[in-house]
């Protein structure tokens, strides 16, 4: 997706990003974090290992947590490896973290991964405060998507 990357920045290069998570919730509002890695999760990340379709994040105790996110382990790390499932820690600002915090704490909603990538050399994740959709509500939103590509190619011909 094109808009997990930043058009302004050249340096950006996405590893993965979560394309379910837009079908299946309703994006409220968007935040990039830094994540605490180790030397073989970065190895892998730069070969595009990484999967964040079952991932989410959670506040424990003050910090943002990334749960559920599979990066696999790198071959070459022999002893040094990483576990593939961990819970790996999310860097923000405390008035950022304090806002997702109170909003995530609502009733219905939760804190989701939208991409994984490199800006500057620096691996990024970009969380979502989402609210999940009902099924009437995707098939509503499919039809509003296939309605407008129908108009966009009658207005191309």
């Amino acid at each position: 997706m094109a808009d997990a990357k930043k058009s302004d920045d050249p340096l950006s290069k996405t590893i993965c990003s979560n394309r379910r998570a837009r079908h299946e919730y309703e994006l409220l509002d968007e935040l990039e974090c830094g994540i605490v890695l180790r030397g073989s999760e970065i190895k892998s990340l730069r070969d595009g290992k990484v999967s964040l379709e079952e991932a989410y994040a959670r506040v424990k105790s003050s910090e943002l947590w990334l749960l559920g996110c599979d990066i696999a382990q790198y071959p070459q790390a022999n002893l040094m490896n990483h576990e593939p499932r961990r819970e790996r820690k999310l860097l923000l600002h405390k008035r950022e973290l304090r806002k997702f915090a109170d909003l995530a704490s609502q009733k219905g909603l939760t804190l989701v991964p939208l991409a994984m990538y490199f800006s500057r050399g620096i691996a990024k994740v970009k969380i979502a405060l989402a609210r999940g959709k009902q099924l009437h509500d995707k098939r509503d939103q499919l039809k509003k998507d296939s309605a407008r590509r129908d108009i966009e190619r009658a207005m191309r011909r």
